[in-house]
Protein backbone atom coordinates (compact mmCIF):
# COMPACT_ATOMS: atom_id res chain seq x y z
CA UNK A 1 0.00 0.00 0.00
CA UNK A 2 1.88 3.21 -1.14
CA UNK A 3 2.61 5.54 1.73
CA UNK A 4 1.60 9.22 1.32
CA UNK A 5 2.79 12.16 2.35
CA UNK A 6 1.01 15.27 3.01
CA UNK A 7 1.84 18.36 1.16
CA UNK A 8 1.76 21.14 3.39
CA UNK A 9 2.32 24.27 1.40
CA UNK A 10 -0.60 23.35 -0.45
CA UNK A 11 -2.62 21.23 1.85
CA UNK A 12 -3.79 22.37 5.52
CA UNK A 13 -3.53 25.85 4.88
CA UNK A 14 -6.29 26.53 7.32
CA UNK A 15 -3.74 26.55 9.75
CA UNK A 16 -0.39 27.94 9.96
CA UNK A 17 2.86 26.64 8.91
CA UNK A 18 3.77 25.06 12.20
CA UNK A 19 0.67 24.05 12.85
CA UNK A 20 -0.09 21.74 9.83
CA UNK A 21 2.41 19.62 11.34
CA UNK A 22 -0.16 18.43 14.14
CA UNK A 23 -2.91 18.89 11.83
CA UNK A 24 -1.62 16.24 9.02
CA UNK A 25 -0.73 13.83 11.95
CA UNK A 26 -4.50 13.96 13.27
CA UNK A 27 -5.67 13.01 9.78
CA UNK A 28 -3.35 9.98 9.44
CA UNK A 29 -0.62 11.18 7.46
CA UNK A 30 2.94 9.69 8.63
CA UNK A 31 4.58 11.64 6.52
CA UNK A 32 4.63 15.54 4.84
CA UNK A 33 6.40 17.26 2.51
CA UNK A 34 6.38 20.94 1.74
CA UNK A 35 7.98 23.41 -1.24
CA UNK A 36 10.33 25.24 1.15
CA UNK A 37 11.06 25.37 5.34
CA UNK A 38 13.42 28.55 5.12
CA UNK A 39 11.18 30.88 6.40
CA UNK A 40 11.62 28.89 9.74
CA UNK A 41 14.73 27.87 11.99
CA UNK A 42 15.57 24.05 11.38
CA UNK A 43 15.31 23.53 15.19
CA UNK A 44 11.72 24.93 15.11
CA UNK A 45 10.63 22.28 12.10
CA UNK A 46 12.53 19.44 13.72
CA UNK A 47 10.91 19.80 16.80
CA UNK A 48 7.20 19.47 14.97
CA UNK A 49 8.25 16.53 13.00
CA UNK A 50 9.61 14.64 16.32
CA UNK A 51 6.48 15.62 18.19
CA UNK A 52 4.10 14.66 15.74
CA UNK A 53 5.61 11.82 14.61
CA UNK A 54 6.29 12.45 11.47
CA UNK A 55 8.76 11.73 8.34
CA UNK A 56 10.22 14.17 6.05
CA UNK A 57 10.04 13.29 3.03
CA UNK A 58 10.80 15.73 0.56
CA UNK A 59 11.28 19.59 0.32
CA UNK A 60 12.85 22.22 -2.24
CA UNK A 61 16.61 23.74 -2.24
CA UNK A 62 16.27 27.55 -2.13
CA UNK A 63 14.70 28.99 -5.44
CA UNK A 64 15.97 32.24 -5.79
CA UNK A 65 13.57 35.04 -4.76
CA UNK A 66 10.16 33.31 -5.08
CA UNK A 67 8.38 36.54 -4.91
CA UNK A 68 9.56 38.05 -8.15
CA UNK A 69 8.99 34.76 -9.85
CA UNK A 70 12.11 32.55 -9.81
CA UNK A 71 11.77 29.25 -9.43
CA UNK A 72 15.21 27.89 -9.00
CA UNK A 73 18.71 28.82 -10.08
CA UNK A 74 20.68 25.18 -11.47
CA UNK A 75 20.78 25.69 -14.89
CA UNK A 76 20.86 29.49 -14.94
CA UNK A 77 24.53 30.99 -16.10
CA UNK A 78 26.25 33.50 -13.49
CA UNK A 79 24.16 31.97 -10.31
CA UNK A 80 26.44 29.31 -9.65
CA UNK A 81 27.74 30.49 -6.15
CA UNK A 82 24.08 31.52 -4.94
CA UNK A 83 23.03 28.16 -6.35
CA UNK A 84 26.35 26.37 -4.21
CA UNK A 85 24.91 28.50 -1.06
CA UNK A 86 21.68 27.08 -1.17
CA UNK A 87 23.17 23.73 -1.27
CA UNK A 88 24.53 24.05 1.94
CA UNK A 89 21.64 25.98 3.33
CA UNK A 90 19.08 22.85 1.99
CA UNK A 91 21.73 20.17 3.94
CA UNK A 92 21.62 22.28 7.06
CA UNK A 93 17.55 21.77 7.08
CA UNK A 94 18.48 18.29 5.60
CA UNK A 95 20.41 17.36 8.95
CA UNK A 96 17.81 18.53 11.26
CA UNK A 97 14.99 16.97 9.32
CA UNK A 98 16.61 14.18 8.67
CA UNK A 99 14.81 13.86 4.96
CA UNK A 100 16.99 11.98 2.54
CA UNK A 101 15.58 13.83 -0.91
CA UNK A 102 16.39 17.28 -1.51
CA UNK A 103 14.37 18.68 -4.89
CA UNK A 104 16.58 20.72 -6.91
CA UNK A 105 14.36 23.26 -9.19
CA UNK A 106 16.37 24.08 -12.83
CA UNK A 107 15.11 27.53 -12.94
CA UNK A 108 13.59 29.90 -15.51
CA UNK A 109 15.54 30.08 -18.76
CA UNK A 110 14.94 28.74 -22.44
CA UNK A 111 15.84 24.75 -22.16
CA UNK A 112 17.65 24.10 -25.32
CA UNK A 113 20.31 27.53 -24.65
CA UNK A 114 23.69 25.73 -24.47
CA UNK A 115 24.86 27.99 -21.56
CA UNK A 116 21.85 26.94 -19.34
CA UNK A 117 22.45 23.38 -20.63
CA UNK A 118 26.04 22.95 -19.40
CA UNK A 119 25.25 25.07 -16.16
CA UNK A 120 22.76 22.84 -15.07
CA UNK A 121 24.62 19.67 -15.49
CA UNK A 122 27.36 20.99 -13.91
CA UNK A 123 25.00 22.25 -10.66
CA UNK A 124 23.15 18.61 -10.73
CA UNK A 125 26.71 16.76 -10.66
CA UNK A 126 27.92 19.41 -7.35
CA UNK A 127 24.74 19.29 -5.92
CA UNK A 128 25.31 15.32 -6.17
CA UNK A 129 28.79 15.13 -4.71
CA UNK A 130 27.55 17.55 -1.77
CA UNK A 131 24.39 15.74 -0.75
CA UNK A 132 25.88 12.47 -1.68
CA UNK A 133 28.14 12.70 1.83
CA UNK A 134 25.13 12.42 3.76
CA UNK A 135 23.08 10.03 1.49
CA UNK A 136 20.97 12.00 0.39
CA UNK A 137 19.15 11.72 -3.41
CA UNK A 138 18.77 14.92 -5.55
CA UNK A 139 16.00 14.84 -7.88
CA UNK A 140 15.19 16.51 -10.80
CA UNK A 141 11.49 16.93 -11.23
CA UNK A 142 10.03 18.03 -15.00
CA UNK A 143 6.93 20.62 -14.81
CA UNK A 144 4.74 21.45 -16.99
CA UNK A 145 4.43 24.45 -19.51
CA UNK A 146 1.25 25.38 -18.60
CA UNK A 147 1.48 25.20 -14.97
CA UNK A 148 4.76 26.99 -14.78
CA UNK A 149 5.65 28.72 -18.76
CA UNK A 150 9.56 29.17 -19.37
CA UNK A 151 10.87 26.39 -17.04
CA UNK A 152 13.92 24.97 -18.09
CA UNK A 153 13.66 21.46 -16.97
CA UNK A 154 9.94 20.45 -18.73
CA UNK A 155 10.82 17.54 -20.54
CA UNK A 156 10.96 13.43 -18.86
CA UNK A 157 12.58 12.34 -21.96
CA UNK A 158 15.08 15.41 -21.31
CA UNK A 159 15.62 14.46 -17.58
CA UNK A 160 15.90 10.97 -18.22
CA UNK A 161 18.38 11.27 -20.43
CA UNK A 162 20.64 13.24 -18.29
CA UNK A 163 20.53 10.66 -14.87
CA UNK A 164 21.47 8.55 -17.75
CA UNK A 165 24.69 10.22 -18.67
CA UNK A 166 25.75 11.08 -15.12
CA UNK A 167 25.43 8.19 -14.02
CA UNK A 168 25.17 9.31 -10.34
CA UNK A 169 23.55 6.61 -8.09
CA UNK A 170 21.64 9.84 -6.06
CA UNK A 171 20.67 11.59 -8.82
CA UNK A 172 16.80 10.41 -9.68
CA UNK A 173 13.54 11.48 -10.87
CA UNK A 174 10.64 13.41 -9.12
CA UNK A 175 8.17 11.68 -11.08
CA UNK A 176 5.01 14.00 -10.54
CA UNK A 177 1.91 12.10 -11.93
CA UNK A 178 0.31 15.31 -12.57
CA UNK A 179 3.00 17.18 -14.86
CA UNK A 180 3.58 13.61 -16.85
CA UNK A 181 -0.01 13.73 -17.81
CA UNK A 182 -0.18 17.11 -18.75
CA UNK A 183 3.25 17.32 -20.65
CA UNK A 184 3.19 13.61 -22.17
CA UNK A 185 0.09 11.53 -20.99
CA UNK A 186 1.22 7.13 -21.12
CA UNK A 187 1.28 7.38 -17.11
CA UNK A 188 1.60 3.39 -16.43
CA UNK A 189 3.99 2.69 -19.31
CA UNK A 190 6.29 5.29 -18.18
CA UNK A 191 5.92 4.31 -14.29
CA UNK A 192 7.00 0.62 -15.20
CA UNK A 193 10.04 2.47 -17.35
CA UNK A 194 11.17 5.07 -14.90
CA UNK A 195 10.72 3.31 -11.69
CA UNK A 196 14.45 2.20 -11.78
CA UNK A 197 15.56 5.80 -11.07
CA UNK A 198 12.68 7.34 -9.81
CA UNK A 199 13.56 8.84 -6.16
CA UNK A 200 9.92 10.20 -5.35
CA UNK A 201 6.24 10.44 -6.93
CA UNK A 202 3.80 12.92 -6.66
CA UNK A 203 0.01 13.24 -7.35
CA UNK A 204 -3.21 15.24 -7.79
CA UNK A 205 -5.76 14.92 -9.83
CA UNK A 206 -5.70 16.36 -13.78
CA UNK A 207 -6.59 18.66 -15.46
CA UNK A 208 -7.60 20.92 -12.24
CA UNK A 209 -4.69 19.71 -9.76
CA UNK A 210 -7.56 19.07 -7.11
CA UNK A 211 -7.78 15.33 -4.88
CA UNK A 212 -6.67 12.23 -6.56
CA UNK A 213 -9.38 9.47 -7.78
CA UNK A 214 -11.74 12.87 -9.44
CA UNK A 215 -10.75 13.58 -12.79
CA UNK A 216 -9.35 12.36 -15.89
CA UNK A 217 -7.07 9.37 -13.40
CA UNK A 218 -7.92 6.47 -13.13
CA UNK A 219 -5.56 6.92 -9.55
CA UNK A 220 -6.63 3.67 -7.58
CA UNK A 221 -4.87 1.75 -10.78
CA UNK A 222 -2.39 3.42 -10.54
CA UNK A 223 -1.88 3.47 -6.80
CA UNK A 224 -1.68 -0.45 -7.65
CA UNK A 225 0.50 -0.68 -9.89
CA UNK A 226 2.81 1.14 -7.63
CA UNK A 227 2.74 -1.74 -5.37
CA UNK A 228 3.25 -3.99 -8.57
CA UNK A 229 6.23 -2.59 -8.90
CA UNK A 230 7.34 -2.19 -5.34
CA UNK A 231 7.39 1.02 -5.31
CA UNK A 232 8.86 1.80 -1.57
CA UNK A 233 9.58 5.47 -1.45
CA UNK A 234 6.53 8.35 -0.42
CA UNK A 235 3.88 9.41 -2.54
CA UNK A 236 3.37 13.44 -2.33
CA UNK A 237 0.05 14.73 -2.50
CA UNK A 238 0.90 17.78 -4.40
CA UNK A 239 -2.67 19.18 -5.13
CA UNK A 240 -4.88 22.38 -3.92
CA UNK A 241 -8.20 21.25 -2.00
CA UNK A 242 -11.24 21.66 -3.86
CA UNK A 243 -12.61 23.26 -0.63
CA UNK A 244 -11.49 22.05 2.62
CA UNK A 245 -8.77 19.86 3.39
CA UNK A 246 -10.41 17.57 5.78
CA UNK A 247 -13.48 17.37 3.74
CA UNK A 248 -11.68 16.36 0.39
CA UNK A 249 -10.01 13.21 2.25
CA UNK A 250 -12.14 10.52 1.75
CA UNK A 251 -9.83 9.09 -1.39
CA UNK A 252 -7.14 8.81 1.67
CA UNK A 253 -9.64 6.69 3.90
CA UNK A 254 -8.67 2.94 2.50
CA UNK A 255 -4.99 3.82 2.93
CA UNK A 256 -4.78 5.73 6.20
CA UNK A 257 -2.19 3.87 8.47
Amino acid sequence: MPRFAANLSMMFTEWTFLDRFGAAADAGFDAVEYLFPYEFKPDEIAKRLQVHGLTQALFNMPPGDWGKGERGMAAIPGREIEFRDGVAKALVYAAATGVKRLHMMSGMIEPDRPDAVKTYRDNVAYAARECGVYGIDVLLEPINGRNMPGYFMNDFNKATALIGELALSNVKLQFDIYHRQIIHGDVTMALRALMPITGHIQIASVPSRHEPTTEELNDVFLFSELDRLNYSGFVGCEYNPRAGTLDGLGWFVPYRR
